[in-house]
């Protein structure tokens, strides 16, 4: 890879860091052609980004970001992961890293913070964003469906007795 090549990889880098909520980084090694083609699959279905750089270049890359923390765990053969959904990356990361002995979470950084392992397996616990929607559409139409109930429960009340009394006077 000649200079200019790696100034273009730097400033993509940066680009990508720069657009990123999150980052994510993870030992790769043994990992198969096969399986890094599944993880990418996963990460794009998801709107994420997943990358192999150089160490050193993905350094220079998180210098002036949110991410500069980065650069202690970019050591040995590493892959980052970026994305704007902390829970969605977590949860491919992790599931795939289950699944593949090969693949170990480093850690990462969201909001200027080292997150360690564990803190990267706490946020694909928690529910993704459309859940999260779901339930609180859920909880904002659920008063509405309860006073439809009480307001129709006096007219269904009066036409039963009505009813009923229709039928005792046959």
């Amino acid at each position: 890879m000649d200079k200019n090549q790696k100034i273009k990889l730097v400033e993509q880098l940066k680009t990508t860091f720069e657009a990123a909520t999150i980052v994510i980084v993870a030992k790769n090694s043994g990992l198969t052609v096969a399986a890094a083609r599944d993880l990418r699959k996963q990460f794009r279905a998801a709107s994420c980004n997943y990358k192999v750089a150089k160490n050193r270049l993905a350094k220079i890359a998180v210098t002036g970001t949110n991410f500069e923390q980065l650069g202690e765990l970019l050591k040995g053969p590493t892959s980052i992961a970026t994305a704007n959904d902390p829970v969605a990356i977590s949860k491919i990361i992790v599931n795939f890293a289950k699944e593949n002995e090969k693949l170990q979470i480093v850690g990462g950084v969201m909001d200027g913070k080292l997150l360690n392992p564990a803190t990267v397996k706490e946020l694909a616990s928690l529910p993704s964003l459309d859940e999260l929607r779901g339930k609180i559409i859920g909880i904002l139409q659920a008063p509405a469906t309860k006073i439809a109930a009480v307001l129709q429960a006096p007219a269904l009340q009066l036409a039963r007795v009505t009813s009923a009394y229709a039928e005792k006077n046959k």
